[in-house]
């Protein structure tokens, strides 16, 4: 037996028909337009359920509505300015009526008077201001973050990523090591300080070092062929024994030379053996 779902209001089953949810109500059409439905601040009739609904600051709109209060041109997809009596005017309607108004102090910028303009918006010189600083940015660069203006200095320190090495921000480039961001000259070598951005290399107890210094400073000694143990290129393999290791391919037994990695071997003195060698010895 199928559920029952139905209006929140006049209980009319709603299977099958279109509604509204609002409010987490489910609610058929014709109580939606009668008891729910915001009312057009322009026309001052309900907006419906099958009508398209604009809204700015709490206040609603059929979109054939939402006009310029001077020109009448639609505004649904246009740029509009809210005036403080309530009325909604096109960019250039609004501009005639009022005059360029700067953005940081809202008064008017008088023609021939110093000003910054940015994005069709314009400032008074003094009132184009870094966000976070607050002083004026005159000819320097800037940048933005959401509606939000700030000198080049102050969005480093404040948006940057940091470097993992020297704690500055990172401004341009940059590398990324271990999910860290570092700055290219500051990911080099731990012992001979050589840029490691592009080249090989590899770390060991959390410093990084150049595939030469790690052969002659940390890489162990291979106990068969006493050559470094990098892991880089052929015999990435290494073999671990009371204390000592081996490339995986020197790992054989001393008379044979049979590969003795993952399999039973004998230790005598320095060398290894098989055991059919070590019976025999």
């Amino acid at each position: 037996m199928t559920e029952r779902f139905d209006c929140y209001y006049c209980r009319d089953n709603l299977h099958g028909k279109k509604y509204v949810k609002k409010d987490d109500k489910h609610v058929c059409t014709k109580c939606f337009d009668k008891l729910c439905a915001n009312t057009c601040a322009e026309c001052r009739r309900p907006i419906g359920a099958d009508a398209k609904e604009l809204h700015h600051k709490n206040r609603y709109w059929h979109e054939d509505c939402f006009r310029c209060a001077k020109c009448y041109k639609p505004l649904a997809s246009e740029q509009f300015s809210a005036r403080d009596d309530g009325k909604i005017m096109c960019g250039k309607c609004n501009s005639i009526t009022d005059g360029n108004r700067c953005q940081g102090c809202y008064k008017v910028v008088l023609p021939g008077s110093k000003n910054v303009e940015y994005k069709n918006k314009v400032w008074h010189e003094e009132c184009f201001t870094c966000f976070e600083c607050k002083q004026p940015i005159h000819t320097q660069s800037f940048l933005t973050k959401g509606d939000d203006i700030y000198c080049a200095p102050c969005h480093d320190k404040k948006f940057a990523k940091k470097c993992f090495h020297c704690k500055q921000p990172i401004t341009s480039g940059g590398i990324s090591y271990q999910d860290q961001p570092w700055h290219s000259e500051c990911f080099v070598c731990h012992t001979c300080r050589k840029a490691l951005a592009g080249a090989r290399f590899t770390s060991h107890e959390n410093n990084v070092y150049c595939v030469d210094c790690f052969k002659t400073d940390v890489a162990k000694k291979c106990h068969g062929c006493k050559n470094p143990i990098t892991g880089f290129g052929h015999g990435t393999n290494v073999v671990n024994y009371e204390g000592y290791s081996w490339h995986e391919y020197c790992f054989n037994c001393k008379r044979c030379s049979l590969s003795l990695a993952n399999k039973r071997f004998v230790i005598n003195g320095d060398h290894i053996h098989c055991p059919d060698c070590a019976k025999k010895l």
